[in-house]
């Protein structure tokens, strides 16, 4: 069995965009699993989320005030395809992330995070893979902002950058 799913972080809605893209409310109709890793900033983004995802996983960021932290967890973790996923918002510094990750997270296959707003697919020592897909909505110091597709199919993960223009 595949599963899809679409990672996203870092919306800022309405302080870095009065909306969701398009695109990004699309491939949350399309997706089995839509995974957010924090800093929503609009409970009513969260609200629209869970509208519209078949299921919905997030975690609040350090920009997430009172009423974000209230409904999420700082870290998730799930089982897809048998594959063990955490998401959190930060990991810290780029330098030495894999290895740091694997310390915090054992046994986790695919850790999602954000924060930075820079796209980042790399494996960690132990295998883990680590994937952060930007920001759909503030692209800072990238071309484009950002999504990613994944696809979970009998413990492969494949991780596609979906730029959004």
């Amino acid at each position: 069995m595949t599963t899809r799913l679409l990672l996203i972080a870092d919306t800022h809605v309405p302080a870095r965009a009065k909306r969701l893209p398009a695109a990004v409310l699309s491939a949350v109709e399309e997706a089995d699993i839509v995974v957010h890793a924090g800093d929503w900033i609009d409970v009513a983004t969260l609200d629209l989320l869970e509208s519209r995802a078949r299921r919905l996983v997030g975690v609040h960021g350090n920009n997430d005030g009172p009423a974000l932290r209230e409904r999420l967890p700082e870290i998730a973790r799930l089982t897809v395809e048998g594959v063990e996923v955490a998401v959190v918002h930060e990991t810290g510094q780029k330098q030495g992330r894999e290895k740091r990750m694997d310390a915090a997270f054992p046994g986790v296959g695919l850790l999602v995070f954000g924060h930075s707003h820079i796209p980042w697919d790399t494996v960690a020592p132990s295998g883990m893979r680590l994937l952060n897909p930007g920001s759909p909505t503030d692209r800072r110091r990238q071309p484009v902002c950002t999504m990613m597709s994944v696809t979970i199919d009998a413990r492969r993960i494949d991780a596609t950058l979906v730029p959004l223009t």
